[in-house]
């Protein structure tokens, strides 16, 4: 199969779950004789741009005239069997579903938050879960400045989203949802059921798994208010009060908290701060873990740290919302704690640290359901199906005269 990729990839100076999947799936297709190139942008080239460029950027959101030209002349010339869509913003734009339109190619979209529904695409607000936006217009976010707590930062995602949603909906075959829990959030908000498949993210072997019980809680990821940072802090504050857990609380990451966090470690023997670690010291930081904690206060569409835990045998601390709930198998494979509840998440850090032999049980659980649904051998034969089911579905409707994406679309831009 001939597969090409659509990302716009997040700042190199800030993790990124998405860009981690994006070039996991690449490398599993081209591990398994599919061809597959990649059509991208990168944020991190913005910085280079001269002062009009970095002044058009917002401009381009809603809609990038270049980018169809340069991505239609490219389909044409190579004529891929589907396009896979991951993250368009800011610098591809929706252009790019005009672009698949222009030159006959089927195209797919993973949806990696609610950016359909929700213009910062995180259905939450002042950390708490917000659906004011969700099947109106996204007036609301700008009024509360949503995105990057700015309204004028926000104008254009909200822009695109108004303008966009009817060509997100006719020119996409199918969407990826990559969890169950995501996909009932968009059903809801009016987006086409028969075209939301749930296709949950795989993570490659790590190649090390947990020996013994551990010897550390593990946070790992964002430093950010959704992550549940406060929470987390605010909870083990509570553990160390009363005495803790026997093990220290790591915590791995960078993000707007980061000062915040150094702050509240510096002097203590009971958390280490680590600042950003590299792929290989993550998957050594896991495998040493007693849990890894994912305490999010806003609705995970995935959870990607929690399936890495998985796949080292290591059971998870998290949220009980959102896509956590079908990942976690609470008192199996982890447990699941009150969302936003530091009491709560304080309990279940006390559970499954002094309970070791439940704990080992629940690590060998956790592994085994890893094996079932998140391993590359099922990621790849989902992701394949579906770019079948893709193909075959563009097929039907070419044959019958008509496509998805130019019903309605008179837009010529």
């Amino acid at each position: 199969m001939h597969v090409l990729v659509v990302h716009n990839r997040y700042n190199s100076a800030q993790p990124s779950g998405e860009n981690k999947v994006v070039d996991q799936e690449v490398e599993l297709l081209r591990t398994a004789g599919h061809r597959v190139e990649v059509f991208e942008r990168r944020s991190d080239d913005i910085a280079a741009r001269s002062l009009l460029g970095k002044v058009a950027v917002p401009l381009l959101v809603p809609w990038n005239p270049a980018v169809r030209k340069e991505l239609a002349a490219r389909l044409r010339t190579e004529r891929p069997d589907v396009v896979h869509v991951h993250n368009v913003f800011p610098l591809l734009s929706p252009a790019v579903l005009a672009a698949c339109a222009d030159a006959g190619v089927p195209a797919v979209a993973t949806l990696h938050n609610y950016t359909q529904v929700c213009p910062p695409g995180t259905l939450q607000r002042d950390g708490r879960p917000c659906t004011e936006c969700v099947g109106s217009a996204p007036l609301p976010a700008v009024r509360h400045g949503c995105y990057r707590n700015s309204r004028l930062a926000t104008v254009p995602l909200a822009v695109s989203l108004s303008v966009n949603r009817r060509r997100w909906w006719s020119g996409v075959e199918r969407f990826f949802c990559i969890s169950a829990a995501q996909r009932d959030v968009l059903v809801r908000s009016g987006m086409p059921a028969e075209r939301l498949a749930v296709k949950h993210n795989f993570v490659p072997e790590p190649g090390v798994r947990r020996e013994g019980t551990g010897e550390h809680l593990l946070y790992l990821g964002r430093l950010a208010e959704a992550k549940g940072v406060r929470l987390l802090m605010a909870a083990w504050d509570e553990i160390a009060a009363s005495g803790g857990v026997g093990v220290p609380l790591v915590i791995a990451g960078t993000g707007p908290l980061e000062r915040e966090v150094t702050a509240w470690a510096v002097g203590r023997d009971d958390v280490r701060y680590v600042g950003l670690y590299d792929p290989a010291q993550c998957r050594q930081a896991i495998a040493r873990s007693v849990a890894v904690v994912a305490p999010s206060t806003w609705l995970e569409a995935f959870g990607l740290v929690v399936v890495e835990a998985m796949a080292a045998g290591v059971p998870t601390v998290a949220a009980g919302h959102g896509a956590f709930v079908e990942l976690v198998e609470d008192g199996v494979t982890g447990l699941l704690h009150q969302p936003g509840e530091a009491a709560s998440l304080a309990s279940c850090i006390r559970r499954i640290a002094a309970e070791q032999a439940r704990n080992q049980e629940m690590g060998q659980a956790a592994r085994r359901r890893y094996e079932q649904g998140f391993s590359p051998a099922v990621g790849l034969e989902r992701l394949v199906d579906e770019y079948r089911t893709a193909i075959a579905g563009r097929s039907v409707l070419a044959r019958g005269g008509d496509t998805h994406a130019n019903r309605g679309d008179g837009d010529s831009r």
